[in-house]
């Protein structure tokens, strides 16, 4: 089976990134001891670490052709990055072993990478990549009530309710906003609706979780 037509349940997915498509290529007459070398390297880097000087020692003292070391090192990067992301209760580590091996990776390597994905580093690679990947504050506090207006400048008596809400969010702004109880309703009915979607997709066999 081609690295093209791994089964879509990988944890790649249905398509293949070239980089880690051509990586069993790559990775012929490549020793362990050089592999692990790499992949120590690889590692650091996905752990913030400058690891610029020892891919110079490796680049050269290898026999191995440096452009060829840098689809190694690519594909390398790629693979474990997109491992990493997985939450672990989704990735299996013997489901994992098998994609690696229907692309063609040595035995020896997959034992390597397993070592590492699966291994104590994981942690400290989740909040590598949590650090590096784009996000939006966080709502850290939320308050709210319910105000009645008795009157206004147009009617002498309004008796209108609205909700008065207050966020703080994660990078220290607060925002303070009024909400008509239309507006409120609406909000109110889309949560419900959004919360029931997400309750249908979660009984849905291809996103429970494989013992």
């Amino acid at each position: 089976m081609s690295a093209s037509n791994l089964k879509d349940s990988s944890f790649l997915g249905g398509r293949i990134p070239p980089e880690i498509e051509s990586l069993s290529k790559n990775l012929k007459d490549v020793d362990q001891e050089l592999f692990r070398k790499l992949l120590k390297a690889v590692v650091g880097s996905l752990e913030g670490k400058d690891c610029r000087e020892a891919m110079k020692s490796i680049t050269e003292s290898s026999f191995i052709p440096q452009e060829r070391l840098c689809h190694i090192i690519s594909g390398m990067h790629r693979l474990l990055s997109e491992a990493v992301r997985i939450p672990t209760p989704l990735l299996k580590q013997e489901a994992f072993k098998e994609d690696l091996r229907e692309l063609r990776i040595p035995e020896d390597f997959i034992t390597d990478f397993s070592s590492v994905v699966f291994g104590t580093r994981r942690t400290i690679l989740e909040a590598a990549a949590a650090r590096k990947d784009p996000h939006l504050p966080t709502v850290e506090e939320f308050k709210w009530r319910v105000d009645v207006s008795i009157s206004t400048s147009c009617l002498a008596r309004a008796l209108q309710p609205s909700v008065l809400m207050q966020m703080k969010l994660s990078d220290g702004r607060i925002h303070c906003f009024e909400v008509p109880m239309s507006k409120f309703q609406e909000l109110r009915y889309n949560v419900a609706l959004i919360l029931k979607e997400m309750n249908n997709l979660e009984k849905r066999s291809i996103l429970k979780i494989q013992n």
